[in-house]
């Protein structure tokens, strides 16, 4: 079985996933890159780009995989779509034209003979204590004439700075709620029905409770025995699995919730034990064990 580079950390988890499906389909049918190249529509070089994670396959080289190695091509197709969405969105750039700056002649000046000459003002009487006190109106502007953008921009500054000051303290209150949260929140049978979103501080560590339960073992944070885990992954299904691998004598390190170097370590350690492919990337095999 080859040994395969890691994938690159900037790869995003569902991309990830889709890679790591493919190499365990090509693993476990026994084909050669070479013998792909044979079998598919595609080159020896473009299955090492593929399965390398330096560029997303095609649709239709997931489907030929599928085909020559004997897999779901359903399941493959849908991680496929999943991967497409996310890869797209991370290399797409916009594209909005700039629009042109005004010129000045666009306004059209009015000819002297187009502008009516103002009448000769009548002799009003004279006006009484209540009428001196009304304001005379302000002269309306001249046509073309610019508006000045200091108000405005003064305007949408201040706007900007309450939306800030708003933004600041809606965190600064998530952050304070969550702080008596931790680690012993969550109930060491399972996760509640109407569990908080996962949330991390710097420093801040889970405590593990595992136990047997139903045959299988439990830290209380996840029970998921598929969830794809690789590189940079947070969330209570990494605490799930930090505590499983403390309990497996595979130390990773602080049970933190995040996926590091020491996590990966100590899943290649445990996948090595189990005669798995030590990827260091937590799939369906390497829950079972983590469990069993």
């Amino acid at each position: 079985m080859p040994r395969w580079k890691g994938l690159p950390d900037s790869l995003d988890h569902r991309v990830v996933r889709l890679v790591v499906q493919l190499r365990r389909l090509k693993d476990h049918s026994g084909l050669s890159l070479a013998s792909l190249a044979a079998g598919t529509s595609y080159s020896k070089s473009s299955w090492e780009r593929y399965l390398n994670g330096k560029k997303l396959p095609p649709r239709d080289a997931v489907q030929e995989l599928a085909r020559v190695c004997g897999g779901d091509a359903t399941r493959l197709l849908a991680l496929h779509e999943v991967a497409l969405q996310v890869w797209q969105a991370e290399r797409a750039e916009p594209d909005v034209p700039a629009a042109p700056a005004p010129e000045q002649s666009a306004v059209p000046e009015p000819e002297p003979s187009a502008v009516p000459e103002p009448a000769a003002p009548e002799p009003a009487a004279r006006p009484g204590p209540a009428a001196a006190a009304v304001p005379a109106p302000a002269p309306a502007p001249a046509p073309g004439r610019r508006i000045p953008l200091g108000p405005l921009l003064l305007g949408a500054l201040a706007v900007l700075v309450v939306a800030g000051v708003t933004l600041l303290t809606t965190r600064t209150w998530q952050d304070g709620a969550a702080a008596g949260r931790g680690g012993d929140s969550l109930p060491a049978g399972g996760t509640p029905t109407a569990a908080p979103a996962f949330t991390h501080r710097l420093g801040e560590t889970f405590e593990c409770r595992v136990r047997r339960r139903a045959g299988v073992l439990s830290a209380g944070r996840s029970r998921t025995d598929t969830a794809l885990l690789g590189s940079g992954a947070t969330g209570w299904d990494v605490v799930e699995a930090q505590c499983l691998l403390h309990h497996q004598g595979c130390d990773p390190g602080a049970v933190d919730g995040i996926v590091g170097g020491k996590t990966i370590r100590a899943v290649k350690r445990l996948q090595a034990r189990a005669g798995l492919p030590t990827d260091g990337i937590i799939g369906p095999d390497t829950w079972k064990v983590l469990r069993r």
